[in-house]
C-alpha cells in the first residue's frame, strides 16, 4: 500500500471520527458556512466575456439584510417562577402535575425541546432517583435515562434488586429529573433553569412521597441542597436537607460520568450497597451537610 493511500485512510478515520462526535453533541443536521444556490449548480450558466468593473464613482449595492431572528418570548425570571409554583401547587396528582409542566411556558428551554420528559418506572416505589435533564435520546422518546448512560443505570440498579419495570413498590424504581427539557446541545442545566423549575421537582417528590431519594449527579444534588455541591467529595454520604421534605438523601455520581470515569464504578458500588442496607431496613447515618 502506497504512502497516499495511507494518508488517505488516515485522512477517512479522521473524518468518521469527527462525524461521530458531532452527533454524540447533539447534530442532527449537515450545514454549509454558506448558503449554496442548487439551481445554479444544476444548470451552470454559459461562459461569457467579464464583466468590466462598475466606475468608481457609483457606489456598490449595500449588503443583503440578514433575516431577522424572532426570539421566544421568556418571561422575567420571578414571572415564571410564580406561575411555576402556583401551576405545581393546583396539582392534585401525579398525572395533573405532568398536565401542568406540559402547559408551561418556561420560555426557550421547552420550546427548544421535542417533548416532556416527565418521568419513568414505579411512583409507588420506595425510592426517586433524581438525575439532571434529558439528552438526545430522552428527547425523543419523552423518558428519563434511556441511553447508554440509562442503560448502565438498569445495571445498577439490577446489581441491588431494582427495577423501573417492576410493579411491586419493594423492588421498583422511579426516576425523574431537575429539568423536564433537554437543554440545546445537551450542556448543564443554569442555576436560574432550576431555580424556576423548582416547583415542579418539589411538588414531584410531595406527590411520589418516597421513602429515599438518590441524587444522580452535582446538578440535582445541588438543587435539592439549594447550594454549591461537590459531588466527587459529597457522594456516598446521606444527608437530609429541607428541600427533600426531611427525606434521607443519597447525593452519588451520574451514570455518564461513570460512562467517561470507568473507574469510578467501585465508588459507586458502596453507594448502591448504602442504599440496599437502608432499603432493608439499616438506617442510614445522616450527616451535617458541609
Amino acid at each position: 500500500m502506497t504512502a497516499d493511500a495511507d494518508m488517505t485512510t488516515e485522512a477517512r478515520a479522521a473524518l468518521i471520527h469527527a462525524l461521530a462526535w458531532q452527533v454524540e453533541l447533539g447534530a442532527d443536521e449537515c450545514l454549509a458556512e454558506a448558503s449554496s444556490n442548487r439551481f445554479e449548480e444544476a444548470t451552470p450558466a454559459p461562459k461569457s466575456a467579464p464583466r468590466p468593473p462598475a466606475p468608481a464613482h457609483i457606489a456598490a449595492a449595500p449588503p443583503a439584510t440578514p433575516p431577522v431572528a424572532h426570539p421566544v418570548h421568556e418571561p422575567p425570571p420571578e414571572e415564571a417562577v410564580s406561575s411555576a409554583r402556583a401551576m405545581a401547587a393546583a396539582a392534585a396528582d401525579l398525572p395533573a402535575l405532568r398536565a401542568a409542566m406540559e402547559g408551561f411556558d418556561g420560555g426557550a428551554l421547552k420550546a427548544a425541546a421535542r417533548n416532556t420528559v416527565f418521568a419513568d418506572g414505579n411512583p409507588t416505589a420506595r425510592v426517586m432517583f433524581i438525575g439532571e435533564a434529558p439528552g438526545r435520546d430522552e428527547d425523543r422518546e419523552g423518558k428519563p435515562f434511556v441511553g447508554r448512560s440509562g442503560q448502565l443505570l438498569d445495571r445498577m440498579l439490577a446489581a441491588i434488586g431494582l427495577d423501573r419495570r417492576s410493579e411491586d413498590p419493594a423492588t421498583a424504581a422511579y426516576i425523574a429529573n431537575v429539568l423536564p427539557w433537554r437543554p440545546v446541545g445537551d450542556r448543564d442545566p443554569t442555576t436560574a433553569e432550576a431555580q424556576t423549575l423548582w416547583a415542579f421537582l418539589e411538588r414531584h417528590i410531595e406527590l411520589a412521597a418516597p421513602e429515599f431519594i438518590v441524587a444522580l449527579g452535582r446538578a440535582p444534588a445541588a438543587a435539592l441542597t439549594d447550594r454549591a455541591v461537590r459531588i466527587t467529595r459529597e457522594r456516598g454520604r446521606w444527608i437530609s436537607p429541607p428541600r427533600a421534605g426531611g427525606r434521607p438523601l443519597l447525593p452519588t455520581l451520574h451514570p455518564a460520568y461513570l460512562l467517561r470515569q470507568p473507574a469510578e464504578k467501585a465508588k459507586v458500588w458502596r453507594d448502591l450497597l448504602s442504599l440496599r442496607a437502608a432499603l432493608d431496613g439499616e438506617a442510614p447515618r445522616i450527616e451535617d451537610e458541609p
